[in-house]
């Protein structure tokens, strides 16, 4: 990203694939990524664990964690995180650590999503908080600055996607790391 490099939200419903192309984008753009689900309190884990979808007051903890951890990087140094961030009301909390954060939001049909979330292995969301996850989002509002993008295919499709829409965005241009062999 060319001048002040900015944060990227990879946001979406569980199973969107936030980590896998969260990952991937930082990578290709040479930027720090972190996952949004490492800031959740044992407590959230548990709950979602338990099939108990979370409520806006389990979030604010959640949220203001990844917030001072993007407030904590260096000036000036953008990132790639991954966070659901469903509601406007969340990512207006992330704003406030990050002003000039871009998001990157993951849609996709429900069945592909859900089909995703059952064959993943290891992760604390069951695939029955998805109907909860649908029902929380917000999609990004006009005034948002972000873009949308389709989650068919392969990561790395979806990836290019992303950095193709991204580098459509006024002042955004996302352009890919220096080559690490050179």
């Amino acid at each position: 990203m060319s001048g002040t490099q900015r944060v990227l939200v990879v946001m979406g419903v569980a199973g969107t694939g936030k980590t896998t192309v969260g990952r991937l984008l930082a990578d290709a753009l040479g930027l720090p990524y972190v996952e949004g689900d490492a800031f959740h309190p044992a407590a959230n884990v548990a709950k979602m664990s338990a099939g108990i979808p979370l409520d806006d007051a389990d979030r604010r903890p959640w949220l203001d964690a990844i917030g001072a951890w993007i407030t904590a990087r260096p000036a000036g140094r953008g990132a790639v995180v991954a966070s659901s961030a469903l509601k406007r009301a969340y990512r207006d909390r992330l704003r406030g650590a990050a002003p000039d954060a871009v998001f990157v939001h993951l849609t996709g049909e429900r069945p592909l999503i859900e089909r995703r979330m059952a064959a993943r292995t290891g992760h604390f969301m069951p695939t029955a908080l998805l109907d909860s996850q649908f029902a929380t989002l917000e999609p990004l509002r006009r005034d948002e600055l972000g873009v949308v993008v389709d989650v068919s295919g392969s990561p790395e499709e979806i990836t290019e996607r992303a950095l193709g829409a991204l580098s459509a965005l006024p002042g955004i241009c996302p352009t890919a790391a220096p080559s690490r062999e050179s």
